[in-house]
């Protein structure tokens, strides 16, 4: 499936308005025919920015309602490569590991990077009550279980099925599903309030993540997809300081160009020598200069679109792994599927059997 959210929000902030307003199955279909559309617009034009939020590719990701009433305290050993942390009613609190405490309410987002450990509380001085451990298991600090007993309904946790402050958990559970050159952009943790950042997409992912019905989980991996590049791109345009150092250094035009190339022409079968020529810089010139500004070779940079890509061709239902290995450059399906394998950490056949 795709990130629907590239360069803006605008023309999706009025596609998720809509679907709001409607019927889950137009939700599904809207989603599902916007891709289409999106992804041609995107390889028309791109930015720096863009082709760092292409990265985000939930499969299976853990997606939860919390419910609380205090007082209450949980501390989150679950070691998720990238969680999402969205205030819904009342106030809560995140405590981060040698970290500066951040009070959630409604409108308000965090996301945490692995490997930071944090609680999550009523206030920050209160005490944990159980723990979450890897595979989002939570047990009680002697270690039982505490599944049945905090759940209420459809993917809703909590210590009252009333509780008065209610928030919305999304993870990234797999490292193949967020890039390392993401990652690497983002600090441990980071934070927006109601009034730094506006969209529908946190109400519409808590109306959503509490139904039970067929092709549910992967719509709330595209919602958790489009959600966490809102609140990023939001972040990123808000807080200069912690811009990575490829931001600050985006108006290099030669970057730039090679960049533009190898999204417009990913099926293209690009060499250093080939890509220096076509911008015009030399070979040595133009791996220092992306290097510094991107964080990786331009050769890894087009290994990674061009994974990317594929990932998103493969869920449409008139390709094939063939059709999709001509489209992003590969001679044959079985050397595409080696290098998808290798980058995605699954087949191309089983990233497609997961999305159908």
């Amino acid at each position: 499936m795709l990130l629907l959210c590239w360069f803006g929000l605008a023309p999706l902030t009025q596609l998720v308005s809509v679907s709001i307003k409607i019927s889950d199955g137009f939700v599904r279909r809207h989603l599902w025919k916007a891709q289409i559309h999106t992804r041609s617009s995107i390889m028309g034009s791109m930015d720096t920015l863009g082709g760092l939020l292409d990265a985000p590719r939930a499969r299976g990701a853990f997606a939860l309602r919390a419910v609380m009433n205090s007082p209450w305290s949980l501390r989150d050993l679950a070691g998720s490569p990238l969680t999402l942390i969205a205030g819904v009613a009342g106030e809560l609190w995140l405590v981060a590991d040698g970290g500066d405490s951040v009070q959630i309410g409604p409108g308000d987002i965090a996301v945490i990077r692995a490997p930071m450990h944090y609680n999550l509380a009523d206030a920050p001085a209160t005490p944990p009550q159980m723990i979450i451990h890897p595979g989002q298991r939570c047990c009680d600090l002697n270690g039982n279980s505490m599944h049945e007993a905090m759940m209420h309904g459809v993917r809703t946790w909590g210590n009252d099925a009333d509780g008065s402050t209610v928030f919305l958990v999304g993870a990234y559970e797999h490292l193949s599903d967020i890039s390392d050159r993401l990652l690497r952009a983002l600090p441990p943790v980071l934070s927006l309030t109601h009034t730094e950042w506006q969209s529908p997409l946190v109400a519409l992912l808590r109306d959503e993540v509490i139904k039970d019905e067929p092709g549910q989980a992967a719509v709330l991996d595209r919602l958790l997809d489009l959600l966490l590049t809102a609140v990023l791109k939001a972040w990123f345009g808000k807080h200069d300081s912690n811009r990575p150092e490829w931001w600050r250094y985006q108006a290099d035009p030669i970057i730039e160009r090679a960049l533009r190339i190898m999204h417009d022409q990913p099926a293209n079968p690009w060499t250093m020598d080939t890509l220096a020529q076509e911008v015009g810089a030399s070979r040595a010139s133009l791996a220092r200069r992306f290097q510094e500004r991107v964080g990786e070779s331009p050769m890894t940079f087009l290994r990674n679109w061009r994974m990317a890509l594929a990932a998103d061709l493969l869920c449409q239902p008139n390709e094939t792994v063939s059709t999709v290995a001509e489209k992003v450059g590969y001679a044959t399906p079985f050397s595409f599927s080696a290098a998808f394998k290798r980058v995605r950490g699954v087949s191309p056949q089983a990233h497609r059997a997961a999305t159908f």
